[in-house]
């Protein structure tokens, strides 16, 4: 009898976790989580990127019927020590852009990886440096409605490329899943991916 292949989910409805996925050569299939993203009461960016990551792994590989790896991840902006999630609206997001103008900020990435016998997380923290930003300049980008949706209200694979004047780390961990990180987990997992 043939041994099953193993499948890897991907516990997340994000098209550019997807899109990075892809990029590097792994075959996945999307698995939609819903669990709650609230910040809880002291909980530090680091902290709390972890634990969404690893709650999403979880979730997805509890959800998923065959064998199977799973992976989560989640990504957040941290600027003087608050956490930046997704904005509310439009208003939020003119708020969040003009916190972060002309401004230095930090993202951080987790990725978990769960499998019948582990659970493993990294955590990659990158530094994104904005250049000022006009109000104008945020008005016109709100209405692209690229921020709605994106953590700390901008897409650095997406028209607010334009604002970063500086950025030490990793892009796809800014984009939302931190590619190095992610294939040396799928690797300690027995996967091969080039």
């Amino acid at each position: 009898m043939a041994e099953k292949e193993t499948i890897i989910m991907l516990a997340s409805s994000s098209p550019r976790r997807s899109e990075l996925l892809t990029q590097i050569g792994v075959r996945y299939e999307i698995l939609h989580v819903d669990i709650d993203e609230s910040v809880g009461a002291g909980e530090s960016a680091t902290e709390y990127v972890v634990r969404m990551s690893l709650e999403k792994a979880r979730r997805g590989y509890q959800a998923a019927e065959q064998r199977h790896i799973t992976i989560g991840a989640d990504t957040c902006i941290e600027c003087d020590g608050e956490v930046l999630g997704k904005p509310d609206d439009e208003k939020d997001a003119a708020r969040l852009l003009a916190q972060l103008s002309g401004r230095e900020h930090t993202v951080h990435s987790a990725v978990t990886v769960v499998n019948e016998q582990t659970e493993m997380t990294e955590l990659c923290s990158s530094v994104v440096c904005f250049d000022k930003l006009e109000q104008s300049t945020i008005d016109a980008y709100i209405a692209t409605g690229e921020p709605l949706g994106k953590a700390g209200a901008y897409a650095i694979q997406g028209q607010a490329a334009q604002f970063i004047t500086k950025l030490e780390g990793s892009y796809s961990s800014v984009m939302g899943l931190p590619l190095f990180e992610t294939a040396r987990l799928l690797r300690k997992c027995g996967i091969r991916i080039i």
